[in-house]
């Protein structure tokens, strides 16, 4: 069996997709799943092994997203030893049963990020195969390498589960990564001004690139195009070459960025 199920998790959304290789007429199938207020996302993920068609098959690959609070680490001073030390300073109010981490070679950095250990015990009971990625990892390296095209600095916004991520590139490095909760308009064109001055970008050279599930695209790019000259929206159907998946409503963009590019 070639198909690859991937389970997407975040504080309060689900989401599972199968890729089958050899299905090329509609290699990926889509399933938000809908979880209950008041209970434990481990609860709503116990829920769905019940009732949810696509989790009832066998697989031999299965790959967790998990969308948590990330730590990045320049590699050369990661410390296995320190890494929970680490992180719980930097988000004190964050539960961290378990934490996890991905190695980025090409951003020369490693990404912390945590979860919970009553949810990673309902997977892996069902899946003791699955492997665990940092949800926005396929995000920065897909759009790493795009940072490459031309001469002028770029600043990239993904909008996900009302937050904001913001991140520009220096070479092999990350210039600028950080996110922010965003409830509204003004708090979309606050960030994205805001992180673009901290930058030291040019009003009418560099670029400003913007992905995602974009609350209010319309009035935001309007309001935008009066500040900066190059503003631009990303569109998954361009960027990945018109493939069916791009076509399938509401998927998230790193997950749809990790079935075209891989991790």
């Amino acid at each position: 069996m070639n198909e690859k199920l991937f389970i997407r998790i975040s504080r309060k959304h689900i989401a599972f997709a199968v890729f089958d290789p050899a299905d090329t007429a509609q290699p990926v199938s889509y399933q938000p799943y809908q979880a209950k207020a008041g209970i434990s996302i481990a609860a709503n993920m116990r829920e769905a092994f019940k009732t949810e068609p696509l989790l009832s098959a066998s697989y031999q690959r299965v790959m967790v997203l998990i969308n948590s609070p990330v730590l990045m680490v320049p590699i050369d001073l990661y410390d296995e030893q320190q890494k929970e030390t680490f992180y719980l300073h930097s988000f004190p109010s964050q539960r961290a049963d378990c934490l996890l981490t991905d190695v980025l070679p090409d951003l020369s950095c490693v990404a912390i990020y945590a979860v919970g250990r009553d949810l990673k015990m309902v997977i892996d009971d069902h899946f003791p195969q699955a492997q665990y990625l940092c949800s926005n990892m396929p995000v920065w390296r897909h759009l790493h390498q795009r940072s490459f095209t031309g001469l002028r600095s770029k600043l990239y916004a993904y909008f996900h589960d009302d937050s904001l991520e913001l991140f520009s590139f220096q070479q092999n490095r990350f210039k600028f990564c950080n996110t922010f909760e965003v409830t509204s308009l003004n708090d979309s064109l606050y960030f994205l001004l805001y992180v673009w001055r901290q930058l030291n970008l040019q009003q009418q050279h560099d670029e400003l690139h913007l992905v995602g599930d974009i609350p209010h695209q319309e009035e935001l790019m309007a309001e935008l195009r009066r500040y900066l000259r190059r503003a631009y929206v990303i569109n998954p159907t361009a960027d990945f070459n018109r493939q069916p998946i791009t076509q399938i409503k509401g998927m998230p963009y790193d997950l749809m960025t990790l079935i075209v590019k891989g991790r």
